[in-house]
């Protein structure tokens, strides 16, 4: 009985409520439904103190009685009151306007609520609490519209008192401002990118402007005097105190605090307090903005940097002085917050007062400042920067068509104001001119290309009336006498118009500079060009580039020149492409001009050296480097045009000589250096002007050179004469080997080709084979100056360089002088490699390959001097077999019946190979005879009869081959492994020393590691010589022969096909030494090539 009393209680209980909400939705339907007007007149009918009795069925003022007692309870109750705000909401958003931005009937019916203190309180916390607890858009979108409306109430609506929300509104802020966090979250999340740009999403905006409003009425609850009365009504004390808050000066916040006396410092600090969330949405702002607001964009920088900075102060400020912070704040915030708002549809009519007060602000403060009455320089200029970013801000708020209106009603009047911002000066026609702040500076020359250049503003109506382009251009042409911040605030805008106007005269003014006397005008006016090449490739310009190159502009190079390549460093890939673009036209207009390649390269050379330059470009760090090549790489395409090397020639060579130490000469003649070798007789005639007059080095200078023990003043000295040196030598590897080839060339070689190569008169001839050889041969001369005339030598023509070489290297030998060998070698190697069969059948070579066995033959130690000048012979002898294998392959078609091998006239055929240095390299390693194994027919003059040939010869002779195998071509190979592996591995077991039985393995394994698949046919019988030796040879030839093994079974898949037979004994003897061996370095390789071939 009792349950069921309590499940009657409960469905009577259920079936009230639900009849309470069917009633209440009716009652809101009502209310909201109901015209402003006679809702209104039902409000002020009903008094409070008539809500004690029921009015009439069916009427306002009964749904009016209701909607009181539902709020009253639930307050009582602390219930939600969810069911009524939310309908207000979406009446609020439904209701909206073009012309009346918020809904009439639920901001009437909570100003009505808003009068009782209980029903605000439920009322305004449950506003509150819903933004964060409903995830609706829509819900969102309709409170953000209703709490705007009821924050800026005076602009919602002026039809119906708002006396509710009036008594409450401080409160009602202190309530909405804890709501500031929630909508900055919601901006962050409302942007979509279109094309690169942020665009907002209608939530975004709204959000955005509901905490704009929020936080311009904040900034009237601070104590901060009004800024209504206009500014030339203003005492002076008083503009004095707006500056000093303007710019945050610690005395005019004493001043104002004095003046400023408030009750709540809570609701003052509520603003301060959130800083982070308003720096957040300017941010904002700024993203939603730069696709097509380019002025209002950079107001909202210059606002961005103002509180970054107002931030930054924050932290460091006591409580005592955080005061100041909150004034200074309020007092721009009030401004600045207006202006920000994305949809503020009474803005534009009452812009003219605004436009007044900022005008008559900076025509203020600019004489104040410049007249020097401003007891705070900093004050001045930052009041004025205030201003200007409200200027930017409101003019940059307009669309085109509206701007077009107002430049035509206000564009004289604000550029008389705007332009003497960049002086310091309240007139146009008094220029005092001054270094301003780049933020002033940044600020004017953004209005003045949105007001008098008017690049927003359609191609047509902009040419019907240039009434302030007129105006202000003979002003702006005139600034450019001046080098300061302000001129370089009038490049800018010079260039702009330049760029967007088809009038040509703002062009043909700047042009005259560049002829003018004097200096200044000179540099701004390039900068204006300059300036105008940067910006060219991000327009589509009315000018084109090509009628301003036809303009006079590459009359004076010297003054376009540095700046169009520095443009080329730019980063900006569009800046770099026309700067680049803009060089190589102007080269080709000057294709016959020395002087301005010579002019090119000196602004290379002193950009290298600028580290100034590096950092402007971001190339500075660790590692970086500033590439020359960038403007280098050009050159090519420029040097097509040129028709006549030989005027440029001259004085090319002439300026490498005269600053040998500049090397970015010697990277631009690389750039030309197909162009040189067409000229290469006037080339090579330069140099060899210039090498005439050149002091050698003496002895006591190159001494305290290699010793170090110059002074610092012959150490320059000495370094300069090392530059001139390495000058010709530089300029001539830029030639290629072909101007080499005619041994008829007198620049060349002179009478060399008549003389006798013993006589060391040679080096006195001035042709350039000689110069080559002094330089190369000379007793006292750099090591790098020998090193590259050594190389260079090698270019020579054979029939020329060999016997002179070979006489050299006799004279060397004789006196062991081991420096001169060693250049005799660098420059038969190089012959060798670049001459190839030319070079090795030349008859001096026999004598050449006679005086290597010499050396070879010579006691050395390891690192020693000898030991080096021996290398050198190895890698020679390796270079001649493989210029004879090279040769044997490629001119097989080509080879006389009769020709020259090694200074032997002998049959070629078969006695090809038996008489090749191949052969006689092999037989001195293998041979263990007494007798000498060179016979005459081969040169060999080693030793006496019955003295064997030495053991460190021979292994020489192994190292030669090792070398070869590193060095031969791809048509050598198959050669050589023909000739070389089946007499090695037939020799080894028959050879009595164990070091050149290892040795031997050694080149065999060489030949593996290098030749590859070429030695397939013998790779069967390779692993059984390796096996031989594991099991049987000395430590040394078991390390080479399990050496040769792991390069068999690393070697490619037919290797390893052919070996696949052998290693079933290979893992048997292998298993046997990794276990046995005393070596333990031998036990572990040959356990890890067990573990190759082991199966798991």
């Amino acid at each position: 009985m009792e349950e069921g009393e309590k499940l009657l209680w409960k469905s009577k209980a259920e079936d009230s409520s639900t009849m309470v909400s069917v009633t209440l939705g009716r009652v809101m339907n009502t209310l909201l439904s109901a015209r402003p007007r006679k809702l209104n007149v039902a409000v002020s009918r009903l008094s409070f103190s008539d809500l004690g009795t029921n009015p009439s069925a069916g009427s306002l003022e009964e749904a009016l009685w209701f909607l009181h007692k539902y709020v009253k309870d639930a307050a009582e109750k602390d219930v939600s009151l969810d069911d009524i705000v939310v309908p207000m909401l979406e009446n609020s958003l439904r209701s909206r306007d073009v012309k009346q931005s918020h809904g009439g009937q639920s901001m009437i019916l909570i100003n009505w609520l808003f009068q009782d203190v209980i029903l605000f309180q439920a009322l305004a916390r449950n506003l509150a609490k819903i933004i964060a607890t409903k995830d609706d858009h829509f819900i969102a979108l309709g409170w953000c519209t209703l709490v705007r409306g009821l924050v800026d109430y005076e602009s919602a609506t002026d039809q119906y008192p708002m006396n509710g929300i009036r008594q409450r509104h401080n409160d009602l802020l202190k309530i909405f401002s804890s709501c500031i966090s929630h909508l900055t979250g919601i901006i962050s999340k409302g942007s979509a990118l279109q094309d690169g740009f942020e665009l907002p999403s209608r939530l975004a905006v709204s959000a955005a402007d509901c905490i704009l409003v929020l936080s311009e009425y904040l900034t009237k609850v601070v104590g901060v005097p009004s800024n209504r009365q206009k500014i030339s009504e203003v005492s002076t004390s008083r503009n004095r105190q707006v500056t000093q808050l303007a710019t945050g000066s610690d005395k005019n916040a004493s001043i104002a605090n004095k003046s400023s006396e408030v009750s709540n410092k809570e609701m003052e600090y509520l603003l301060w307090d959130h800083l982070e969330e308003i720096r957040r949405l300017v941010d904002k702002l700024l993203a939603w903005s730069r696709k097509s607001r380019p002025l209002h964009v950079k107001g909202l920088e210059q606002v961005l940097k103002w509180l970054q900075e107002i931030k930054g102060l924050s932290d460091d400020l006591q409580d005592g002085s955080i005061r100041t912070g909150v004034l200074l704040l309020a007092s721009c915030w009030k401004h600045y917050s207006m202006l920000l708002r994305m949809e503020d549809h009474k803005a534009s009519h009452g812009y003219e007062e605004l436009l007044e007060q900022y005008l008559l602000g900076l025509q203020f403060y600019t004489k104040n400042h410049a007249g020097g009455h401003s007891e705070n320089k900093d004050s001045g200029i930052g009041t004025r920067k205030f201003f200007l970013s409200c200027l930017c801000l409101l003019l940059g708020r307009f669309d085109r068509k509206r701007l077009e209106s107002m430049v035509a009603e206000n564009g004289m009047r604000i550029s008389h104001v705007i332009l003497p911002q960049l002086c310091g000066v309240d007139e146009l026609d008094d220029f005092h001119l001054h270094c301003v702040d780049e933020d002033v500076i940044e600020g004017v020359v953004c209005i003045l290309k949105a007001i008098i250049f008017k690049p927003h503003i359609s191609s047509e109506s902009s040419h019907a009336d240039n009434r302030e382009a007129d105006a202000v251009l003979p002003l702006l042409i005139n600034l450019l006498d001046e080098q300061d911040g302000t001129a370089r605030a009038v490049i800018m805008l010079l260039a702009e118009y330049c760029l967007t106007s088809k009038d040509k005269l703002c062009l043909q003014e700047v042009l005259k500079r560049l002829a003018s006397e004097i200096v200044v005008q000179r540099k701004n006016a390039v900068e204006v060009i300059s300036e105008l090449i940067r910006i060219s490739s991000d327009s589509t310009t009315a000018l084109s580039l090509s009628s301003w190159y036809n303009s006079g502009l590459l009359a004076d190079p010297s003054m376009i020149l540095p700046s169009l390549i520095r443009l080329v460093y730019s980063l900006d890939q569009r800046v770099q492409s026309s700067a680049s673009d803009a060089l190589v036209r102007v080269l080709k207009f000057h294709n016959q001009s020395a002087e301005v390649l010579c002019m090119l390269l000196d602004c290379l050379g002193n950009i290298h050296q600028s580290l100034d330059f590096q950092k402007s470009t971001g190339d500075v760090g660790e590692g970086s480097k500033l590439e020359t090549d960038q403007v280098l790489k050009l050159i090519p395409e420029w040097s097509r045009s040129v028709h006549n090397w030989n005027v440029l020639i001259g004085p090319l060579i002439d300026k490498i000589f005269a600053q040998p130490s500049d090397a970015t000469i010697v990277r631009f003649l690389s750039y030309i250096s197909r162009h040189l070798a067409e000229a290469a007789d006037i080339v090579l005639y330069h140099v060899l002007l210039h090498t005439r007059g050149q002091m050698d080095i003496d002895e006591s200078s190159f001494s305290g050179w290699e010793g170090g023990t110059h002074t610092s003043g012959d150490y320059e000295n000495v370094q300069q004469l090392l530059f001139k040196h390495l000058c010709p030598l530089l300029i001539i590897r830029m030639l290629p080997l072909s101007i080499f080839n005619d041994l008829n060339s007198s620049i060349i070689y002179g009478e060399l080709i008549n003389e006798d190569y013993t006589d060391i008169k040679i080096f006195s001839h001035e042709c350039v084979a000689s110069l080559l050889l002094k330089r190369a041969f000379y007793k006292f001369q750099f090591e790098d100056v020998r090193k590259l005339a050594a190389e260079l030598c090698g270019r020579v023509h054979p029939k020329v360089l060999i016997p002179i070489v070979c006489s050299q290297l006799e004279h060397a030998t004789s006196s062991r002088d081991l420096l001169q060998i060693k250049t005799c070698l660098f420059s038969l190697c190089t012959s060798l490699v670049v001459r190839g069969r030319d070079s090795l059948y030349q008859p001096a070579m026999y004598d050449v390959r006679k005086l290597l066995e010499k050396v070879l033959l010579w006691s050395s130690l390891d690192g020693d001097e000898v030991s080096k000048a021996q290398h050198g012979c190895i890698d020679c002898l390796a270079l001649m077999i493989c210029a004879n294998l090279q040769a044997s392959e490629s001119y097989k078609d080509s080879t006389p019946e009769k020709i020259l091998i090694v200074g032997k006239q002998i049959d070629s055929g078969d006695s090809s190979s038996r008489n090749s240095v191949l052969t006689y390299v092999i037989n001195e390693l293998t041979s263990d005879k007494n007798e000498p194994v060179s016979t005459s027919q081969l040169g060999g003059e080693l030793h006496a009869f019955g003295v064997p040939v030495p053991l460190s010869f021979r292994l020489c002779m192994a190292n030669v081959l090792i070398s070869a195998c590193q060095k031969i071509s791809d048509s050598g190979k198959k050669p050589f492994v023909k000739r070389t592996l089946p007499l090695l591995i037939r020799s080894v077991e028959a050879i009595r020393e164990s070091d050149i039985r290892a040795a031997c393995i050694q080149v065999l394994f060489s030949s593996v590691y290098h030749l590859k698949s070429v030695v397939c046919p013998y790779a069967s019988e390779l692993l059984k010589l390796s096996l031989k030796v594991l099991q049987k040879g000395s430590e040394k030839e078991k390390m080479a022969g399990a050496k040769l093994m792991a390069s068999l079974m690393g070697s490619e898949d037919e290797i390893l096909e052919s070996i696949s037979g052998g290693l079933v004994k290979a893992r048997s003897v292998l298993s046997c030494i990794s276990s046995t061996d005393p070596s333990m370095e031998l036990r572990q390789i040959c356990s890890k090539l067990l573990a190759c071939i082991t199966y798991p």
